[in-house]
């Protein structure tokens, strides 16, 4: 077991010295210039890649801190609706007015997920470190038994629910698991 270093997601430099997958999407990003256009947002990627439990279908989630989500609106439009597969939606989750843009960066699909909320409280960063974590306790096999599962068309967070045998709602179960 090693000491898990969470403020390694701070930036996507890691991802230059990851995996060949996360190599390719830290490529992708530099050269789209996406965080640097973003950075006025805070914006963090989570998920699966940061943390290499991606499968084929694995989108690229970006979370950012929009005080003004309108103003978020403006900005998605200027310079990302010229993308393939552009979307843009207003949605309300966990009671919280969200902005999601889609669309398509190389072959992968790109959501971006804005909430006046700073990122690092944004339930999906809590939800990926918390994995990180879990992983980070767990052996090969653990991993290779999420990815099996993902692979079968379940989620993320109800795959480790699952494994770490957690009751009810998954991603709340997550959220308060605490045998890390």
């Amino acid at each position: 077991m090693h000491a898990v270093r969470l403020d390694k997601f701070d930036n996507i430099e890691y991802l230059n010295v990851g995996t060949e997958q996360q190599q390719i999407v830290y490529g992708l990003l530099r050269e789209a210039r996406l965080f640097d256009l973003l950075a006025p947002y805070d914006p963090l990627l989570v998920g699966t890649i940061p943390i290499d439990i991606a499968i084929a279908s694995s989108d690229l989630d970006i979370i950012c801190y929009a005080s003004d989500l309108e103003e978020f609106c403006r900005f998605a439009q200027q310079h990302f609706s010229w993308r393939e597969s552009f979307q843009l939606s207003k949605s309300i989750i966990n009671m919280v007015p969200t902005i999601l843009v889609h669309f398509m960066l190389a072959g992968f699909e790109v959501e971006l997920f804005a909430q006046d909320v700073p990122s690092k409280l944004q339930n999906g960063y809590r939800h990926m470190i918390i994995e990180y974590e879990i992983l980070s306790h767990h052996d090969e096999n653990f991993r290779q038994q999420i990815l099996a599962l993902k692979v079968a068309g379940v989620k993320t967070e109800p795959a480790f629910a699952q494994l770490l045998g957690l009751k009810g709602d998954p991603y709340e179960g997550l959220l308060n698991y605490k045998n890390v």
